[in-house]
C-alpha cells in the first residue's frame, strides 16, 4: 500500500526547512527509483512553493499527494483559507496540453467526490507549465455546484499572482477551518473498474479503492477469508471451491482481481478468467498501457506495449483460451465418456503432472459456464470433436482436478444476469461437484440459495453433500458502482417491475446527485452529455443488440464498436465513446462502466399496460418474442443498459414516424409516456 503522501507540512515549517532536505524526505518516501529528471523537478517546484506560501498565512502542503481511485499522484496540494488548489506541474514545458488539462481536472474532481475532508470545501485546479506565456484571465464564481473550479493555466511566475487572487474572490467562503488532519482524512473512491485493476496493478489494496468503509471492510473480509481457503487446501492438500455472491456493482469482480494480483508473486499463482471478452481485452490493454506509461515515466526508456500485454497476461486471461487449452491435449475419441491425457501432446511435470501452473483458478461470472450442449454444439462445429459429455463447469473442474497436490476456484456469481443462451448457471457446477468430484470442499455465501440463483435450489441440491461450509463472509452487500445512488440499482428494478409508484419514489429520493433525465432527441441527449462530463470523465452511447431500428439515427447495432478504443481512448479518436458515433450494446458493457450514459431504446422492448413486449427485428418487419427464456434476456439486457452509468444518464426514446412502418409511434409513445409517469426530468 503506498503512503498518501511522499511530504506534507505546515507553511511555517516548510518554510523553515531547506530545499536539500525537503527533496530527500520525498525521494526517502519515493518507492521508486528517481531519475535525475524527476529529482530535478522536485528541486524546482520546492524552490516555486517557498516563493509562493511564505506570501500568506499558516496553511498545508502536501507533495506528490496519492490519488487511488487513478492511481496517480498529485504534484502538490495547497490547503488553506478553506480552499484546496490542486497543483500539476509540468516543470519546463512551454505549452498547455489538453491532457495535461484533463488531468489535474481529474484530480481535483476526485478529491471532492471521494475525499471526505474535501466534500464541502473550494478545489481549484492549477495546471504549471513553468515556461509557458502567461494567460490574461478574468476571474468569475466557479461554475459548478460542486464548487469546483474549471482548471486555470499558469506559468511559474503569475502563480502567486493567480492564487492571490483566487483568495481574494473566494473571501466569503473563506473560513478558519482547522485543515491540520486533511490529508489524512478517510478517502472513500468508487472506482470503475478499469481504474480499480489498473489501482491494484501499482499496489494499492482493496481499501484504498472502495468507496465507504462498509464497502472496504466487506472486500476485505471476503478477500480475507479466500486467502485463509487457499493457504488451508494447500497445507491440506485439498481441493476445494469458493462461490462468492454479491449485489450489482459490489465487486466480485475486483476480488477475483485482488487474489490474482497477491498470489502474482507466490509459486503457488493463480489466474483470473473470464468469458467476458470485452471486459478481458479492454481491462488487459488498460493495465498494459498503465505499466508500459509506469515503467517509462520510472526508467525514462521505451518499454513496448507488446510486453507490457504479455506481462499482463500472466494473470488475466479469457476463459475459453483456458478451456482450449486443456480441450487440446485430451485424447481423441472418448473411450467411455471419459477425459484423458494424451501423453504424445503433453510432457508430465515432475510437480503439476498435467495440470496448468495454476493452483487457484478465479471464474468470474461462472454463472455464464455452457451447458453439456452448447460445448458440445461447439466442439462439433469448431473442432469436429463429436459427442462431448461434459459441462463446461464439469470441463473446468476437472482441469484443476489434475493437480496431483491441491487447487482451489472461486466462482464469482451474478444473480438475475443472464443474457446469453447455453449459460448452465450454477446449479450445473453444484451437479458436476456432486456427481465427479465428491472429494471437493465447498464454501458457499448464505445468499446463494436465494431463488436468483439456480432457481432457489442450491439448498436441495447440496443437502447430501457433507463437505459444505456456508459462510457470509462470501457475500458482498455493499454496491460501489455508483458514488452518487445505491438506490440505481432498485429504482431500475421497480421500473422493469411496472411499479410506477415505488420507481417515482426512488427517482424523486436521488434525482438530485444522480441525474436521469429523458428526452425524444438524441441531438439533446448528447449535448447533455458533453455539458455533464468534466476532466477525463467517460461518456457514451448504449443501446439494445436488439435496437434494429435506430439506423435513421445513424446507429446500426451491427457494427460492433472496438471496445478497446471505445473505452480507452480519448476525444480525438472517432473510435471513441466520446466521439458519440459508435453506441455499445448489452454485450460489450457487460461488467463495465461509463461515468455518464446514454441509453437509446428502441422498439424492441415496449411498454403496454398489460406488460412489456417484446419483439426482435428480422427481414424487414419486428416479431413477436414468445420465448419466455429470450423475453428474460431481453428484460436482463435493458437491466445491464440501465445500471452502467456512474454519475447519471439520459434516456432517449426516439419520435416514431408515419412514413416508416417500422418505426410508427405506437413502437415508441407509450414507453416514452410511461417513463415520464416515473416523473423523470424532460430536455
Amino acid at each position: 500500500m503506498l503512503d498518501r503522501y511522499y511530504y506534507e507540512n505546515s507553511f511555517s515549517k516548510f518554510l523553515s526547512q531547506s530545499e536539500n532536505e525537503i527533496l530527500g524526505i520525498i525521494v526517502k518516501d519515493n518507492s521508486f527509483d528517481s531519475n535525475y529528471l524527476q529529482t530535478e523537478a522536485w528541486l524546482d517546484e520546492i524552490t516555486i512553493m517557498k516563493d509562493i506560501v511564505k506570501n500568506f498565512a499558516e496553511g498545508r502542503i502536501a507533495f506528490e499527494y496519492s490519488i487511488p481511485r487513478l492511481g496517480k499522484r498529485a504534484d502538490v496540494i495547497l490547503v488553506f483559507h478553506g480552499i484546496i488548489f490542486v497543483l500539476e506541474f509540468k516543470v519546463g514545458k512551454k505549452d498547455y496540453l489538453l491532457s495535461d488539462i484533463e488531468q489535474v481536472w481529474d484530480y481535483a474532481l476526485d478529491l471532492k467526490n471521494f475525499h471526505e475532508a474535501s466534500h464541502d470545501k473550494i478545489i481549484i485546479p492549477i495546471l504549471v507549465a513553468t515556461e509557458a506565456n502567461a494567460r490574461s484571465y478574468k476571474f468569475f464564481p466557479c461554475n459548478y455546484d460542486d464548487k469546483v473550479y474549471e482548471p486555470i493555466c499558469s506559468n511559474k511566475e503569475s502563480l502567486y499572482s493567480i492564487i492571490n487572487t483566487l483568495i481574494a474572490d473566494n473571501k466569503k467562503s473563506n473560513c478558519n477551518d482547522n485543515l491540520f488532519d486533511w490529508a489524512n482524512s478517510r478517502y472513500s473512491p468508487t472506482p470503475t473498474i478499469i481504474q480499480a485493476a489498473s489501482a491494484l496493478f501499482n499496489n494499492h489494496s482493496v481499501a484504498d479503492i472502495t468507496r465507504t468503509e462498509a464497502s472496504a471492510e466487506n472486500l476485505i473480509k471476503t478477500n480475507h477469508f479466500i486467502l485463509d481457503v487457499i493457504e488451508k487446501s494447500k497445507q491440506k492438500k485439498e481441493k476445494a471451491i469458493c462461490f462468492v455472491t454479491g449485489v450489482p456493482g459490489a465487486g466480485k469482480t475486483l476480488v477475483g482481481l485482488q487474489v490474482a494480483i497477491e498470489q502474482l508473486e507466490k509459486e503457488d499463482l493463480a489466474i483470473y478468467l473470464s468469458g467476458n471478452y470485452p471486459l478481458v481485452k479492454v481491462l488487459t490493454e488498460a493495465l498494459a498501457r498503465d505499466k508500459k506509461r509506469k515503467i517509462e515515466q520510472e526508467t525514462n526508456k521505451k518499454y513496448p506495449i507488446t510486453q507490457a500485454r504479455r506481462d499482463v497476461l500472466a494473470f488475466i486471461q479469457i476463459i475459453h483460451h483456458y478451456r482450449n487449452y486443456f480441450l487440446d491435449i485430451l485424447k481423441y475419441p472418448f473411450e467411455n465418456n471419459s477425459l484423458e491425457v494424451d501423453e504424445s501432446k503433453i510432457k508430465k511435470h515432475i510437480d503439476d503432472g498435467y495440470a496448468a501452473v495454476e493452483h487457484v483458478a478465479i471464474f468470474d461470472e461462472a454463472q455464464r459456464a455452457w451447458t453439456q450442449e452448447q460445448l458440445s454444439n461447439w466442439l462439433k462445429r469448431k473442432k469436429h470433436i463429436n459427442n462431448f459429455q461434459y459441462s463446461e463447469p464439469e470441463f473446468l473442474i476437472w482441469s484443476l482436478d489434475l493437480r496431483p497436490d491441491w487447487a482451489v476456484i472461486i466462482c464469482l456469481v451474478g444473480g438475475g444476469q443472464e443474457i446469453n443462451t447455453g449459460e448452465a448457471g450454477i446449479k450445473e457446477w453444484i451437479r458436476s461437484l456432486n456427481e465427479r468430484f465428491p472429494n471437493w470442499k465447498i464454501y458457499i455465501s448464505n445468499q446463494l440459495t436465494e431463488k436468483e440463483y439456480a432457481e432457489g435450489k442450491v439448498k436441495e441440491l447440496l443437502i447430501d453433500n457433507k463437505n459444505v461450509v456456508e459462510n457470509s463472509a462470501l457475500h458482498l452487500a455493499v454496491s460501489m458502482r455508483s458514488f452518487r445512488s445505491e438506490k440505481l440499482s432498485n429504482f431500475v428494478h421497480e421500473l422493469l417491475d411496472l411499479n410506477v409508484l415505488k420507481a417515482r419514489e426512488l427517482y424523486n429520493d436521488f434525482n438530485k446527485i444522480y441525474p436521469i433525465v429523458l428526452t425524444r432527441s438524441l441531438d439533446k441527449a448528447k449535448k447533455w452529455l458533453r455539458k455533464k462530463a468534466r476532466g477525463s470523465e467517460r461518456y457514451g452511447m448504449i443501446v439494445s443488440s436488439q435496437a434494429q431500428r435506430l439506423k435513421p439515427l445513424a446507429i446500426d447495432v451491427r457494427q460492433n464498436p472496438d471496445t478497446v478504443h471505445w473505452f480507452l481512448d480519448d476525444i480525438n479518436d472517432i473510435r471513441s465513446s466520446l466521439f458519440l458515433e459508435d453506441a455499445a450494446t448489452e454485450f460489450d458493457i457487460q461488467g463495465l462502466e461509463l461515468d455518464w450514459a446514454c441509453v437509446i431504446w428502441d422498439g424492441d422492448f415496449r411498454y403496454s399496460k398489460t406488460g412489456w413486449k417484446n419483439y426482435s427485428f428480422k427481414n424487414s418487419k419486428w416479431q413477436n418474442i414468445n420465448s419466455e427464456e429470450h423475453k428474460m434476456y431481453q428484460l436482463n439486457a435493458y437491466r445491464v443498459l440501465l445500471t452502467r452509468a456512474r454519475q447519471g444518464m439520459v434516456i432517449v426514446v426516439p419520435d416514431g414516424s408515419y412514413e416508416d412502418l417500422t418505426r410508427k409511434h405506437e413502437y415508441y409513445d407509450p414507453t416514452y409516456e410511461y417513463l415520464k409517469q416515473i416523473g423523470l426530468e424532460i430536455i
